[in-house]
Formats: C-alpha cells, structure tokens, sequence
C-alpha cells in the first residue's frame, strides 16, 4: 500500500429502493462518503447490491444513478481502483457498468493479499447451510438461457417487473431491519468458521445481511458485515495494520 493510503468497503446501498425520492437522498450520502475517501483511498471495494436492481440489455441500461456513476468515474479516472462485486439484486451486469465507469467485475469470492494480510471477499449471496430456496433461485437467475429471455421482455415491463418483486420480498422477510442473530445462527459466520479449518485468513469480509458485525473468530480472524446504506451507513476501512467497521455520519 502507498504511504498514508487505505482501503474502503462497502455494500448493499440499494440504490433504487424504495422510490426515487428517497433513493436520491441515500445515493447523494453515499456520494458524499465516496467524495471524502477519495483523498486517501487507493482501492475501494463495493461488495454487492449497490443497484437494487440492474440489468443490462444490448443498448439500454437502468435510468438513473448519474451521481453514483459520474462519482466512480471519476474516482477511476484519478487513478483509484474499484472492484464491484455482483450481488443477488445486481447480478446481471455485463460489459456496460466496467466498460463505462472503469470498475473491476468481480462475480465469485476473492481472496486477496493487501499489505501483507489475508482477506477473503465476498457478497455472501447463497453461501453457508440454509437458504436453499434462494440458492435454487440463483440458479435460475444466472440461467443463460432465462437471461435471454428475459431481455426479450419491453425494458418498460422488466424493470417494473423486478422492482414490485424486489420491494414486496424484502418487505415481506424484514430484510431492512434485519438483526444480529448469534455467532450460531449466522450463516456466513458458520460459513466463514468452516471456511477457516482449511485456510487461514486475517479478515473476511461480506455483505448481504445488512446488519454491521465485527467479531473476532479463532482469536485470529477478524470477521466483518458491513451492513447497508439503508439504514445504518457503514463501511470498513484498512489502513494498512488495522481493519475498522464504522459509520458515516
């Protein structure tokens, strides 16, 4: 890392949700974090369900976001990479979103060196025990051939589609006020406990619950949820010796 340089996550800021009033007013405070950072950031990691939705047909794209994608613009345009990873409500990026803002696609899990630390990255969509009728479901999102067929629906009618789906699912699960079930009864805990018998990691980062967790697993494997850009505005930062979970104010 370069001196006096870090490295910011986040995630799941669901930029679309509920309506466009109060989805502009989260994407300007998301905005204003990515503004600030930009200074001392040398990587900045978007883990997943920055859109809540997005689909990419041939030639048009959702409507929308021009403050979130002209800031990553210019982040990347100054030299500053970003990694966007695909979560379940944005999995359907394709070549527009890197093409354009300059961001590295990241589909699958990462692990990566930084400073000389080990970070296991990802989403966290699907992994863990349970939740096997959202894994079935992922299979037939990423389905090729449903993709195809979906993009043969009007942009008007898919859109209006996923939106009414996506807002009556998450109201119906509770999934804005989710809460902190016990090291137990989280699955990507688990997921990430198990995860370590086989290989050593100094950090695992995931998003996707919206619920902000730092928990210490092993006694050598800080473990992070960075929660949402709903309601609790929080991010994780690395300066190079130490991983910190906060929240932008």
């Amino acid at each position: 890392m370069g001196k006096n340089k870090k490295i910011y996550f986040a995630s799941d800021a669901h930029l679309g949700y509920p309506s466009y009033e109060k989805s502009l007013k989260r994407e300007k405070l998301f905005v204003k974090w990515l503004d600030e950072i930009k200074s001392d950031a040398q990587e900045i990691y978007l883990l997943g369900d920055i859109f809540d939705f997005w689909f990419e047909y041939k030639k048009v794209i959702p409507r929308g976001f021009s403050r979130f994608l002209g800031k990553i613009c210019e982040l990347t345009d100054k030299g500053i990479v970003v990694y966007f990873f695909t979560g379940n409500h944005d999995l359907w990026v394709t070549d527009y979103l890197p093409k354009e803002t300059g961001v590295i696609l990241q589909r699958n899990p990462v692990t990566k060196i930084i400073n000389g630390k080990k970070f296991f990255l990802a989403h966290g969509d699907g992994l863990g025990p349970g939740d096997k009728g959202y894994k079935r479901l992922k299979k037939i999102f990423t389905n090729p051939i449903l993709h195809w067929l979906f993009s043969r629906l009007h942009p008007n009618v898919a859109f209006a589609i996923a939106h009414s789906w996506s807002i009556s699912s998450r109201e119906a699960k509770g999934l804005v006020a989710e809460e902190f079930k016990g090291v137990d009864k989280e699955n990507l805990v688990i997921y990430a406990k198990e995860e370590l018998k086989y290989e050593h990691f100094d950090y695992m980062i995931f998003g996707h619950r919206h619920v902000p967790i730092d928990l210490k697993l092993n006694n050598k494997c800080q473990f992070i949820n960075l929660g949402d850009w709903i309601t609790h505005f929080t991010y994780a930062v690395f300066d190079g010796d130490k991983l910190e979970l906060k929240e932008f104010k």
